[in-house]
């Protein structure tokens, strides 16, 4: 089996591949510190808790965007499940031409979504993480990555409302029923997502119009992708596990090189 981990800045999500097949998924809160011993005695339990046993995991894939936790992440997982993980960055096969921008300035993350939108859904392929910060990368039909734009996500944007702000509350980030707010948090709420909603739209048409695409294939994903997908036609498919997956085509290009 497959260990594939996704290190954000909010959180770290892990999932492990049977084949082909995603068997489990997991969701920690981003720690920079956790040691080791701790990482690894996590690793161990979630799997337990799914009747995964250690010895079944024979590699781990890792992208992150977090640098100041690798060395403990990586440490625990040598450590408990006895396997060096292959970490994506400068050098991966990925399958995907990193030419007009700066591979060095673009997240592993970006990269990992790229692949999986491109390899699942073809190119030309527009993907969106509404992530804690939202990213938008456009990769061509031979699989160029030839634009990227990054956004405030929706929490980052809500947290400075309420910390910025002397009398505004902290409220969930949820669809209000209608823009016509009539009291605070709703209108926040309506402010933040529809404002998102607002951008995602603009920003998915300014950057086909440029790139001189007309049809674009445009997937989301994120913890809060599901919000806005719900409520435009822009995007096409909403993929809640696209970097999980992306992870796993990212492995099956570089088998060998743990």
């Amino acid at each position: 089996m497959l260990l594939v981990v996704d290190v954000g800045n909010t959180n770290i999500t892990l999932g492990v591949f049977e084949d082909n097949n995603m068997k489990a998924s997991f969701r920690l809160t981003t720690n920079t510190a956790r040691t080791s011993d701790e990482y690894g005695l996590v690793l161990r339990d979630l799997l337990m808790a799914r009747n995964i046993k250690i010895e079944e995991i024979s590699a781990v894939t890792i992208a992150s965007v977090v640098p100041k936790l690798m060395y403990s992440l990586t440490s625990g997982i040598i450590k408990y499940l006895g396997i060096t993980p292959l970490i994506v960055g400068i050098g991966t096969k990925t399958g995907i031409k990193i030419g007009a921008v700066n591979p060095k300035e673009i997240g592993a993350d970006r990269v990992v979504d790229a692949v999986a939108a491109y390899e699942i859904y073809g190119g030309p392929v527009l993907v969106i993480d509404f992530g804690t910060a939202i990213t938008y990368d456009l990769i061509t039909e031979d699989g160029s990555f030839i634009a990227a734009v990054t956004c405030p996500g929706l929490r980052i944007a809500a947290n400075a409302l309420w910390t910025d702000t002397a009398k505004l509350p902290e409220i969930e980030i949820a669809m209000p029923d209608t823009i016509l707010a009539k009291d605070t948090v709703t209108s926040m709420q309506a402010g933040l997502v529809f404002g998102c909603i607002g951008q995602t739209e603009y920003i998915v048409k300014r950057m086909l119009q440029e790139a001189g695409i007309e049809k674009c294939k445009v997937i989301a994903t994120g913890g809060l992708g599901k919000i806005i997908s719900d409520a435009t036609e822009v995007i096409e498919v909403y993929d809640p596990n696209l970097t999980l997956k992306g992870l796993k085509i990212i492995n099956d290009k570089n088998k060998g090189r743990q």
